[in-house]
């Protein structure tokens, strides 16, 4: 079996490479390319659409899977479900990406288009977060149709907006993805998910592949037809944690994207407190912030890349802690979770250049304990 996983993880490797300079030239020709202007950091026009190369790399792959290994995709019901509400609205979000990448669509078209597919996995294949587990003991909440339907798509969107929402760097949302990718990868090695190893282990592909042509300096970019795409897949994917009451609790799904889910709720609460609209641009973004302190884009791409490895590894660890019912591991992710994000913030200015409590807390404690010293 594991061959089978690094055969489809270095076949859809191998095909995204080929395909992408394919899709270059396409983008070129029918016009989808991305002009400079104030908000983006590249200075030449680029071409976008980089998405459909990992899109037909990751479906090709599949298909081939599924007509020589169908045992391997549909073990079980649920996940037949998995890969066909993949296929399905995937196919939905990467047309409305690719239309985006050449005539640029409003934001509402594209939300449009993010709940219709959403509600292709919820209604069409039965894909929903019915209940999830608290990390302190065994509870779980059920959640009733009329709740679980309305959670599920806000998931389902919301991922697929916070993936597309860090897209500002060479290189950036696909290596970002990459590590959630792996991330989810390693949880369906230990819930022991056939099905959800070899997607990952394709979809890791894909990525890999296209970051060739991608990382700094980039040739193409993925466009909203590979950040959506890739937001889709990570948040479909990841909706599979939840049925695995013994193992995950519900705030591994959170870790395992953490750097576009906090980089969109701090740039909610920057607005919020600018009174600016919450949708409304503005280069106040985790890259932006961390150009603006001196780091060169390659290093800003990187030090993201940790960050985002750091979350992974936050969620590997609360998700073995949970299959052994180490609820003070749990304690102890969150409390390093929430101190890492608040002194991060502050640090980089996410939030606000002037307002930083911590860090001003921490300051009069040491002014406090050197006093304290030169008076001994």
């Amino acid at each position: 079996m594991v061959l089978i996983y690094i055969l489809g993880g270095v076949l859809a490797l191998l095909l995204a490479t080929g395909l992408t300079p394919l899709v270059k030239k396409f983008a070129i020709k029918v016009g989808a390319v991305d002009v400079p202007n104030a908000r983006k950091v590249h200075t030449r026009i680029m071409p976008r659409m980089g998405g459909l190369a990992i899109y037909a790399a990751f479906v090709l792959t599949l298909l081939g899977f599924m007509l020589v290994a169908p045992d391997t995709l549909f073990g079980s019901a649920r996940s037949a479900s998995l890969v066909k509400s993949l296929l399905a609205g995937g196919t939905i979000i990467v047309l409305i990406g690719a239309l985006d990448d050449r005539f640029e669509l409003s934001a509402k078209v594209k939300l449009v288009g993010q709940i219709l597919a959403a509600c292709v996995v919820v209604f069409g294949f039965g894909l929903k977060v019915d209940f999830i587990n608290v990390p302190f003991g065994d509870q779980y909440v059920n959640f009733d149709a009329w709740i679980a339907i309305p959670v599920t798509i806000f998931w389902i969107v919301g991922v697929t907006n916070a993936i597309n929402l860090i897209d500002g760097l060479d290189g950036l949302a696909a290596g970002v993805s990459g590590i959630s990718i792996a991330t989810l990868l390693v949880m369906a090695v230990i819930m022991g998910n056939p099905a959800v190893i070899l997607l990952c282990s394709i979809l890791l592909g894909c990525v890999i592949g296209f970051l060739f042509f991608n990382f700094h300096p980039a040739r193409i970019f993925m466009g909203d037809s590979g950040s959506l795409f890739l937001g889709f897949s990570l948040a479909v994917i990841s909706l599979l944690g939840f049925k695995q009451v013994a193992i995950v609790s519900f705030i591994t799904p959170l870790l395992i994207i953490g750097v576009p889910l906090s980089d969109t709720f701090f740039a909610i609460v920057r607005r919020a407190l600018q009174k600016k609209p919450i949708f409304a641009p503005d280069k106040g973004h985790l890259h932006h912030c961390l150009r603006e302190l001196g780091f060169s884009h390659r290093q800003t791409v990187l030090i993201i890349y940790g960050i985002a490895a750091f979350f992974g590894t936050l969620a590997v660890v609360q998700s073995i802690a949970a299959s052994h019912d180490a609820t003070w591991v749990t304690f102890v992710v969150i409390c390093v979770l929430l101190v890492s994000l608040q002194l991060g913030a502050e640090v980089i200015g996410i939030v606000s250049k002037t307002k930083r409590p911590m860090l001003n807390m921490i300051h009069r404690i040491r002014v406090k304990v050197n006093a304290n010293s030169r008076s001994e």
